[in-house]
């Protein structure tokens, strides 16, 4: 498996890596969120590079959880970008 997992939350924000190290130390709740979307990314992508088997079915719920997940840190983000300004 590639050391590059696609998707991870710098690639999609690179723009705002200093919120995200910022956030990833100073709120709790967006922490537990980054961990788990990396988590659920991490499984998304073995599966899909075949080196975990999982049904369709499992497949698919860990990618609706992981659009989840992101949905919810770009509302963090975007919501102290806005502070920011």
């Amino acid at each position: 498996m590639s050391q590059h997992t696609p998707n991870a939350l710098t690639e999609i924000f690179k723009r705002h890596r200093e919120i995200l190290t910022r956030l990833k130390g100073e709120d709790a709740h967006y922490a537990r969120l980054a961990d788990e979307y990396h988590e659920v990314n991490r499984e998304v992508h073995r599966i899909e590079a075949e080196t975990e088997a999982a049904s369709d079915e499992r497949t698919e719920s860990l990618k609706k959880q992981r659009l989840k997940l992101l949905d919810e840190i770009t509302a963090i983000i975007s919501r102290e970008r806005t502070a920011a300004s």
